[in-house]
């Protein structure tokens, strides 16, 4: 079967987020499909079921788990499959839409975060960042640190795991001309250390940033060491995320 490695949310090789794309011929075994995860070791390899009528049937994996939403991997999928899609997916629908120049916006659903006070855990697994507010979505926590310096230099410990949520999002008002803010994501108990771009974290970031800065349209920059760009734009219960995407490469699945 068809395997591509497609780096998302970036135009240019070697940046934004890796993701393997599996293309199916039929529903795989799931310890199959955690075993290729595991084998590629992108922090998210997606299979999805090419050949399918619509909506296609895609799933998510990590190097040691299923994930129920995943914006570079379906990005990457779509990218792969060319076109407008609808997926079938853990999340509910979801469409992709070709919007030209190599864009593509995808339509997920927000999630938007409720206020909680800092777990000490947290504040000592961040270290130097000082904390100005903390939420929590359905998937991650998100923690708005004080200035765009403190979100580059956090190296966080490895208690981080310890939390009781899929990963931890830190963000700050933008450093960078035409950006709204900046990220970093980390997934620790997922088997990512730190995600180079999180096209899901948006779905949480989109809801504050809206409210905070008083607009709907936003463009968010991940400063991991590899980088990318999300724009977004939020709509009651839902955010459309618009990235690029690039084929690094293509193969054949042996097994």
């Amino acid at each position: 079967m068809r395997m591509y490695i497609v780096d998302a949310f970036t135009n240019t090789p070697f940046s934004g987020n890796p993701a393997g794309v599996v293309l199916l011929d039929a529903p795989a075994d799931e310890d199959w499909m955690q075993s290729v995860a595991a084998e590629l070791k992108h922090s998210e390899t997606a299979f999805v079921e090419a050949n399918a009528p619509e909506p296609h049937p895609l799933r998510w994996f990590t190097p040691t788990t299923e994930v129920d939403l995943c914006g570079h991997a379906t990005l990457a999928t779509a990218h792969v499959l060319g076109d407008s899609r609808t997926f079938e997916t853990r999340s509910g629908m979801l469409t992709c839409t070709a919007t030209g120049d190599g864009w593509v916006e995808m339509d997920f659903p927000a999630d938007p975060g409720d206020p909680v006070d800092a777990d000490p855990t947290l504040v000592d697994a961040l270290g130097g960042v000082t904390i100005e507010h903390v939420e929590r979505g359905v998937s991650d926590l998100l923690v708005v640190a004080v200035n765009a310096a403190q979100v580059r230099a956090v190296r966080p410990k490895a208690t981080l795991a310890e939390l009781p949520a899929r990963g931890v999002i830190v963000t700050a008002p933008s450093d960078v001309d035409g950006v709204d803010f900046i990220s970093r994501c980390f997934y620790p108990d997922a088997g990512v250390d730190e995600d180079p771009v999180t096209g899901s974290a948006h779905c949480t970031l989109a809801p504050y940033w809206a409210r905070r800065l008083g607009k709907r349209e936003l463009t968010g920059r991940q400063v991991s060491e590899r980088g990318g760009t999300v724009r977004m734009t939020l709509s009651g219960d839902r955010v459309s995320l618009t990235g690029q995407a690039v084929t690094i490469a293509r193969g054949e699945l042996c097994v």
